[in-house]
């Protein structure tokens, strides 16, 4: 059976100058695991049972990142499903979006990870070494722009 897991994709606004654009005011969080090669990735983990795909979203984004739902707006109308081999077992993780409330809540990271950056996009496309997450996060940014 492949495995699944499930995360949000969080994102914050900063003021942005008088002369910028309001995209360039995004930027959007990335922990760096404290095991294996220590990547960057949004929050996101194992659904437990019992729980909805959006559930274990918003928990394991409480346990990783210490951040509570009510900290956090969802975004209608975005949904991405990224498929992968893990140890050669099919892996699927469900991420939704959501934006920051106040882009200066704290982030409290658990023991799985050592480390967090609010990172504009392209940096944020460095820090995600797989093509699909950082594909994933241009379509994200695309998204943001188109609604604005």
């Amino acid at each position: 059976m492949a495995l699944r897991a499930c995360g949000l994709i969080i994102y914050r606004r900063l003021q942005p100058a008088p002369s910028s654009k309001v995209t360039d005011s995004i930027e959007y969080l990335l922990l760096q695991t404290s095991y294996g090669t220590h990547h960057w990735t949004p929050p996101k983990g194992h659904v437990d049972p019992g729980e909805d795909d959006l559930q274990t979203a918003f928990r394991e984004t409480q346990e990783e990142a210490g951040l509570q739902a009510s900290q956090l707006t969802l975004i209608e109308g975005y949904k991405k499903e990224l498929h992968y081999p893990v140890h050669g077992k099919p892996k699927t993780v469900v991420y939704w979006l959501a934006e920051m409330k106040d882009c200066n809540t704290e982030i409290k990271l658990s023991e799985e990870h050592q480390a967090f950056q609010w990172l504009k996009l392209e940096d944020a496309c460095k820090f995600a070494e797989y093509e699909d997450m950082q594909a994933m996060l241009k379509e994200v940014h695309q998204f943001l722009c188109s609604r604005e």
